[in-house]
C-alpha cells in the first residue's frame, strides 16, 4: 500500500514537473515565436507579379521560387514549435507596403522579390541570401535601348518603393540625363506603360523583367538591356532585433543549401516550364550563386556579389 501511494506520488510529482517545464519553455519564447505560437498562425507577406518568385497563377493560387523557399521555412518552424497544425496565411504586400507590414507584425516574412542592401538593414532583417540580380531596362526591341545613356531625354518608369527607382533617379540627376522618371504601384503596371508606350522602358531587376516579357502577349517584341546599373541580391525579409527568430530562418535556409533540396527548387522555377503559361524562362544558376548556396551569407553589401554583372552577360548571351 505504502508502495503504491509512492508510486502515485512520484507520477503526479513528474507530470506536474513535466507540465512546469512546457510552461517554462512556452514563456521562454519571444518576439515572433512567441506570437506565431500563441496565434498558431505564420503570416507570408507574397507578390501579385513577381514572376517567378511570388505571383498568382491562372488559378488565383500563390507561389513561386520564394514562396517555395518560406514555406521550408515553415516547415522546420513546424518541427521547432510542436506545431504540427500551424496554419499559414498569405498577406498581399507591394513593394510599398512590404516594409512597413514586416515592421508592424501583420507580415511574419516576406516572399517575394526583396533585395537586401544596408539602407533596408537599417529597419529589417534578411536571411541568407537566395538569388542574385541586376538593374537593367526593358523595352520595345525598336526603342533600341542597350544603355542608360540610350535613355536620355527619354520616359522610364519603375515601381514604387523600389531600390531600382531610387538607382534611376540617382544616375538621372548626377548624369543630366534628363529622363522622365515615372512609377507604377506594381510590376504589372510597369510593364503596362511600356507595352501601351507610355514609357519607353521599365527599370527592374532582370529576372522580373525577363518573366513579365515571357508572360505577355508578344514575348519577341521586347529585349533586356545588356547593361546593368546595379547588383541585386535578395533574401527572405523579417524583422529586425529578433535573434531567435532569425536564427530559426537561417537555420532552414542553410538546411535546404547544405541538403542540395536548392538545386531542385532552382531547377523547379528557372530551369522548367512554370505556371500560367508553360514558359521556361531558361536562367542557369550563376556562379556567385552557386558560391553563396556553399557558403550563405546575408550581407547587403553589393562588393560581396561583384561577380553578377559579367555572369549576367553571359546569360543574357545565351538567351538571344
Amino acid at each position: 500500500m505504502k508502495v503504491a501511494k509512492l508510486f502515485a506520488g512520484l507520477v503526479a510529482a513528474t507530470a506536474v514537473a513535466g507540465l512546469m517545464s512546457g510552461a517554462a519553455s512556452a514563456q521562454e519564447l519571444t518576439g515572433t515565436l512567441k506570437k506565431i505560437k500563441e496565434t498558431g498562425t505564420v503570416t507570408l507577406g507574397v507578390r501579385d507579379t513577381s514572376i517567378p518568385f511570388s505571383y498568382l497563377d491562372d488559378k488565383q493560387s500563390y507561389q513561386g521560387y520564394s514562396i517555395d523557399l518560406c514555406m521550408r521555412i515553415v516547415s522546420s518552424l513546424r518541427k521547432q514549435l510542436g506545431m504540427s497544425d500551424l496554419k499559414v496565411l498569405m498577406n498581399p504586400v507591394t513593394s510599398a507596403t512590404r516594409i512597413p507590414l514586416i515592421s508592424n507584425g501583420t507580415i511574419d516574412l516576406e516572399c517575394g522579390s526583396t533585395t537586401n542592401n544596408t539602407e533596408r538593414q537599417k529597419q529589417v532583417a534578411f536571411a541568407p541570401t537566395t538569388f542574385v540580380s541586376g538593374t537593367r531596362f526593358l523595352s520595345k526591341k525598336a526603342a533600341n535601348v542597350q544603355t542608360l545613356a540610350d535613355l536620355k531625354g527619354k520616359s522610364v518608369v519603375s515601381t514604387s518603393g523600389t531600390a531600382n527607382l531610387k538607382q534611376v533617379v540617382t544616375l538621372n540627376a548626377d548624369q543630366h540625363l534628363g529622363i522622365s522618371i515615372m512609377t507604377a504601384k506594381d510590376h504589372g503596371e510597369a510593364f503596362l506603360m511600356v507595352e501601351t508606350g507610355r514609357a519607353v522602358a521599365f527599370a527592374m531587376d532582370d529576372i522580373l523583367l525577363a518573366g513579365l516579357a515571357a508572360n505577355s502577349k508578344a514575348p519577341a517584341d521586347y529585349v533586356i538591356s545588356k547593361e546593368a546599373i546595379s547588383v541585386e541580391p535578395y533574401a527572405i525579409m523579417m524583422r529586425r532585433d529578433d535573434a531567435p527568430f532569425k536564427h530559426a530562418v537561417d537555420t532552414a535556409i542553410t538546411g535546404v543549401f547544405k541538403s542540395g533540396e536548392i538545386n531542385n527548387i532552382y531547377k523547379k522555377w528557372f530551369l522548367q516550364p512554370i505556371p500560367p503559361k508553360g514558359m521556361n524562362l531558361n536562367w542557369p544558376m550563376a556562379e556567385n550563386l552557386k558560391a553563396i548556396i556553399a557558403h550563405p551569407t546575408d550581407s547587403g553589401d553589393p562588393a560581396a556579389y561583384a561577380v553578377v554583372p559579367e555572369a549576367q552577360k553571359a546569360i543574357l548571351k545565351n538567351k538571344k
